[in-house]
């Protein structure tokens, strides 16, 4: 690979570099001379997002399947190769991409970057391997299905975006687990994964172009193929529960739709910290310890490429139910109409230092490098990042909560629920 090929990103921090190969797939690097172990990661852009509803779940069964042989090797060859090296390995699906990692000494990053095209590339997917797997991928589906608030979560999801492939979970649905073939499976990399699609990552203290060279061999003859593209979904809102049996609490999940990553989305994130990060935010403070209506709460600002999420969680006994959905109303007009200074500077500084704390974990600048280069097609610096949030003024957070309360919410309950539930809360929250 000419030396030509690794090109600095002027806009991104000064440890990484970047390149392109020939088909398409790039490759992010990110040097960290201070520490002795490396973090190597292979990003498809291939999640639920890009699954019809007969595909539903497909992107993860792969996830799972990838590491269950190869053309040169078996589970347990896959297996033992890393540990004998001592690597970490492991692999996560998402709505808009599929990952695979390994994590050992610096100076195996060049074959963890092998081996990790191994596995993405030159799966063999076995029958006896894919029926034993199933039945593990069936497990963790029914182990999600008793969780309340993933219930509720996938609910919340599908009210928000109804038959959109961003409505639907990413484990995918039980019929479908248990249909896929091997020859789906062996289609669908074959379609989804492609050079346009493929970002490798390294960190750690490694030279930027052996890594390139390293890609260069492990995924240089990847077709090109074109970006794995999706419309945005429309937004849809309403309000959803369902009864779980056996749940003794009641899990609740609301929102409503923000900014994506493309736009404006900023003032969102913040009012997200504003409003329910920490016990000193309005929601914990109001909602949990002065009043007890919930044992668990949380705010964030869910914010993709194609959606955006204003979301609330918590989890409280059914008696409870009704108080809480109308103090976060309450709590959501206050905002509306005033931003507490305290409470606007307290959310800056936290959002300053969870991103401090991402920046000084190679897997999550890995990971936050890639998603960047999918959506923006460079990597963002982390002063860039910083003085985004740094710029938002309390007048465009309240403009935020203005904008998300004149939108239609979205509301999922899942657990203990008592009758008439849906129109009382809708009756509440319009109140």
């Amino acid at each position: 690979m000419p030396a030509h090929a690794i090109v600095i990103d002027a806009d991104a921090d000064t440890d990484t570099t970047t390149a392109t190969l020939p088909n398409g797939v790039r490759v992010v690097t990110i040097r960290l001379p201070q520490v002795h172990t490396a973090s190597v990661s292979v990003f498809v852009r291939s999640g639920s997002e890009h699954e019809g509803r007969r595909l539903n779940g497909i992107s993860h069964f792969v996830e799972h399947m990838a590491f269950k042989g190869t053309r040169t090797r078996d589970c347990q060859q896959i297996n033992l190769d890393a540990e004998r090296l001592g690597a970490e390995v492991n692999a996560h699906t998402d709505k808009d991409h599929t990952a695979f990692h390994m994590r050992g000494l610096a100076e195996h990053a060049g074959r963890f970057v092998q081996m990790l095209g191994d596995i993405v590339r030159n799966g063999t997917f076995p029958e006896a391997e894919l029926a034993r797997e199933r039945q593990v991928i069936l497990q963790e589906f029914i182990e999600d299905e008793d969780d309340g608030m993933a219930t509720a979560y996938k609910l919340f999801d599908q009210t928000c975006f109804g038959a959109h492939p961003m409505g639907q979970p990413v484990i995918g649905t039980r019929r479908n687990i248990e249909r896929f073939t091997r020859d789906e499976l062996l289609g669908y990399v074959e379609h989804q994964y492609t050079g346009a699609n493929v970002v490798v990552g390294v960190a750690g203290n490694v030279d930027a172009q052996q890594m390139v060279e390293a890609a260069q061999a492990a995924f240089g003859s990847m077709p090109p193929g074109a970006d794995n593209a999706v419309t945005a979904p429309p937004y849809l809102g309403g309000i959803v529960s369902r009864r779980l049996v056996g749940c003794p609490q009641a899990h609740v999940v609301l929102g409503f739709p923000v900014p994506t990553l493309l736009d404006a989305h900023q003032p969102a994130m913040v009012a997200a910290a504003l409003f329910g990060e920490g016990m000193s935010s309005p929601l914990l403070d109001q909602i949990r310890e002065r009043r007890g209506l919930v044992y668990h709460a949380a705010c964030s600002a869910d914010v993709l490429a194609l959606s955006g999420q204003f979301v609330v969680e918590a989890s409280t006994s059914p008696e409870h139910l009704d108080e809480f959905f109308t103090e976060v109303t309450r709590l959501l007009h206050e905002h509306a109409a005033h931003i507490d200074p305290v409470g606007l500077e307290r959310a800056r500084h936290q959002i300053a230092v969870r991103a401090l704390f991402a920046h000084e974990r190679p897997s999550r600048r890995l990971e936050a490098a890639a998603l960047d280069l999918f959506v923006f097609g460079r990597v963002r610096s982390r002063e860039e990042v910083a003085a985004s949030v740094a710029a938002v003024t309390a007048d465009q957070v309240r403009n935020a909560f203005g904008q998300m309360l004149a939108s239609r919410a979205s509301v999922a309950v899942a657990g203990k629920l008592g009758k008439g539930l849906n129109e009382r809360v809708r009756g509440l929250m319009a109140a």
